[in-house]
């Protein structure tokens, strides 16, 4: 049986961040997970008293974010996986969508991250041991209209936590991109943010897409149980992915994407080596 380990997962109020606690606190291990209410920490410690433990963090206030990371080492011992799962989905055509929303997307869903990551790797990196899992999204691969900003965070976190993994390899820490397909959690629900339509001329592309999200909300292919516990997988691997989709969607979109853009950069190879020398 692995080892118990000790998990900081932030958002663990629902979604993913749920899931993932749940099933590890099934498995023996500690977690630790950020929520940002009282009353929503009361309800994740009583998962399982003495092995869940709650603190009130919000990931944009990211001055507190190393006094509480800093807090948890001393109370309650190492953390040894960290969970950035704290994030949401925004949705709006860009030429629509203010700039300040895609602010407050990265705010979220990269800077948050980061902060985060900077926080532990000092405890990780005196004891050469660590694993940090980054959740992304297939979205971080591939693109679809209505999504901009959401995507925008999703690449930047997958090539900062792929750069990261190589910044940290010779230091005993491993780091892993996990990327979900469509799950039945709240993403496409009442946790994402959408901006109101205004321009006539982007309709009939985009309408059908958001009428299609709202439509199977609730009811998508994945269940976050499953993925839970392929990520207790990984987290148990001695030797885990820097990448890792989850879903059958996922690997098929994914993979029609890397097709795609073979077929491009063979098309147009003649003017791309045109520029040497």
């Amino acid at each position: 049986m692995p080892a118990s380990k000790q998990l900081l997962i932030t958002g663990v109020s629902s979604g993913f961040g749920r899931a993932l606690a749940q099933e590890a606190l099934a498995a023996g291990h500690r977690v630790v997970g950020t929520v940002r209410s009282a009353q929503a920490a009361d309800a994740f410690q009583a998962l399982a008293p003495g092995r869940a433990r709650a603190r009130l963090l919000d990931v944009t206030d990211t001055a507190a974010i190393a006094p509480t990371v800093d807090a948890i080492e001393a109370a309650h011992g190492p953390i040894d996986v960290l969970v950035n799962n704290a994030g949401y989905g925004h949705e709006g055509i860009l030429e629509e969508s203010p700039l300040e929303q895609m602010r407050q997307q990265f705010e979220v869903n990269v800077f948050g991250a980061v902060a985060m990551i900077q926080a532990v790797l000092p405890h990780m990196r005196a004891r050469r041991a660590g694993h940090i899992l980054n959740i992304t999204s297939m979205g971080g691969f591939i693109t679809m209209p209505g999504i901009a900003y959401y995507c925008g965070s999703k690449f930047a976190l997958e090539g900062i936590g792929e750069v990261l993994g190589k910044e940290v390899a010779a230091l005993g820490i491993h780091v892993t991109s996990v990327a979900p397909g469509s799950f039945r959690t709240d993403w496409a629900g009442r946790s994402m943010v959408r901006t109101p339509r205004s321009i006539g001329d982007y309709d009939a592309l985009f309408d059908p897409i958001r009428q299609r999200r709202q439509e199977v909300s609730g009811r998508q292919l994945g269940d976050p149980r499953k993925a839970a516990q392929a990520m207790l997988a990984v987290i148990d691997s001695h030797a885990p992915p820097a990448h890792l989709l989850l879903g059958s969607d996922a690997l098929q979109l994914v993979r029609d994407k890397l097709t795609a853009l073979e077929r491009e950069l063979t098309q147009w190879e003649a003017l791309t080596v045109s520029t040497d020398g």
